[in-house]
C-alpha cells in the first residue's frame, strides 16, 4: 500500500495515510479514461436544437408567380430555403447524444485517473477539511498555504455549509461530495484535495 503525507488546513503535516494499492496505485489506462470523459461530455449535451425544414414552415402554399413569361426564375414556394423566412436545408433536429459505459469500466477509469494524480504528486490529503468561518478569505488562506494556483477539485466527505460557502466565490476551486466523484472532474482539474474520511469512503465502497 502506498503511504502519503496527511496535512491540516495550514499545510502542517499531521501524519501519514496508507492508501489501497488497488484503488490509488492502479495502472494508467488512457483509453478507458478517454471513454469516460467522452461519455460524460456526451451525456451533458441537451440535444434540443431544432429548426424548420421547408415542409414545416407555415405558409407558402401558393406558387408565387406563374412558371413562364415573367423573366424571373421559376419558384414553387416562398418557403423554399433561398427565400427569407424560408425553411432550412438539412435542418438540425433534436436528438439524444447520450452514451453508455459499463460500470466496471467506469471504476477502472476513475481509479486510473486517481492513481495518476497520486503518482504525479497532484493530490493533497487533508486530515479534516474545515474552516473557522464561512468566509472566502479562509479558503483563500488554505489555497495559499499549499500554493494551489491552478484549478482545484475539493472532495468533501460531508456537506459542510461553512466550507461550501467559503469556496463558492473562488473561480478555480470546485467542490464535490465524495459520493459523486468521477473521472471527468478528476481529470479536468489540475490538483485534487481530498479529506481522510473521503478516502476511507472510497476504499469502503470500491475496495475489495
Amino acid at each position: 500500500m502506498p503511504s502519503v503525507k496527511l496535512y491540516d488546513m495550514k499545510a502542517n503535516q499531521v501524519g501519514t495515510l496508507k492508501l489501497n494499492d488497488a484503488l490509488f496505485g492502479a495502472e494508467y489506462n488512457e483509453s478507458v479514461i478517454h471513454q469516460a470523459v467522452v461519455t460524460r461530455l456526451a451525456n451533458d449535451r441537451q440535444g434540443t436544437k431544432s429548426t424548420l425544414t421547408r415542409s414545416e414552415v407555415r405558409g407558402g402554399g401558393a406558387k408565387p408567380w406563374r412558371q413562364k413569361g415573367t423573366g424571373r426564375a421559376r419558384q414553387g414556394s416562398i418557403r423554399s430555403p433561398q427565400w427569407v423566412k424560408g425553411g432550412v436545408v438539412f435542418a438540425p433536429k433534436s436528438r439524444d447524444f447520450s452514451k453508455k459505459m459499463n460500470y466496471k469500466a467506469k471504476e477502472v477509469a476513475l481509479f486510473a485517473a486517481l492513481s495518476q494524480k497520486v503518482r504525479n504528486d497532484e493530490v493533497v490529503f487533508i486530515d479534516e477539511i474545515k474552516v473557522a468561518a464561512p468566509k472566502t478569505k479562509e479558503m483563500v488562506a488554505f489555497l495559499k498555504a499549499f500554493k494551489l494556483g491552478d484549478s482545484v477539485l475539493m472532495v468533501l466527505d460531508n456537506a459542510d455549509q461553512a466550507v461550501l460557502r467559503a469556496s463558492a466565490n473562488i473561480e478555480k476551486l470546485n467542490t464535490i461530495p465524495v459520493s459523486q466523484i468521477n473521472t471527468y472532474d478528476v481529470v479536468k482539474n489540475a490538483k485534487l484535495v481530498i479529506s481522510k474520511k473521503a478516502v476511507e469512503y472510497i476504499e469502503e465502497v470500491y475496495g475489495e
